[in-house]
């Protein structure tokens, strides 16, 4: 296992992903790469899915770049920087793509020679599950590459 694509979403939960991630790279001795997929501008509008509360150390830095798709580019690079300084590994690379999610992952990891995909699996409503599907279950279902899943249900 050479590289490892960890994909990332807007939730609060993605530092945990990372950090797994990462640790499971680490132990193979494998390039890491993190990725954040711009599925819908509308999604960054809310501060509940804001890429800012994707991570502890991501401080508030100012207003969120909503006017542009290049100012939410630039936002979610910005977050993908600071979970990198995060982790401690300037050899990370980073990457923000934007599309359907699934399709932007799968696509990258076939193009970048992935030897394995980590995800995190969020806990939804059942309803929200069968309206909106599961990008983690999409790739899931779509790739020959082996899939690692963070779970990131808080247990009460």
């Amino acid at each position: 296992m050479k590289k490892v694509l960890i994909a990332l979403d807007y939730d609060p939960t993605s530092q945990k992903v990372a950090e797994t991630g990462f640790s499971l790279a680490k132990t193979m001795g494998s390039e890491v790469i993190l990725m954040h997929v711009m599925s819908d501008p509308v999604d960054y509008s809310s501060m509940e899915y804001s890429p800012r509360l994707g991570f502890i150390g991501y401080k508030d830095t100012g207003k969120l770049q909503l006017e542009s798709i290049e100012g939410l580019k630039n936002e979610s690079q910005q977050f993908l920087d600071k979970l990198k300084h995060h982790l401690g590994d300037n050899s990370i690379q980073t990457l923000v793509k934007d599309g359907d999610c699934a399709e932007s992952i799968l696509k990258t990891a076939k193009d970048l020679h992935i030897d394995i995909i980590v995800m995190g699996s969020h806990s939804r409503r059942w309803l929200e599950n069968i309206v909106m599907g599961s990008v983690t279950e999409k790739v899931l279902h779509h790739t020959s590459i082996p899939l690692f899943i963070v779970p990131t249900k808080k247990h009460d």
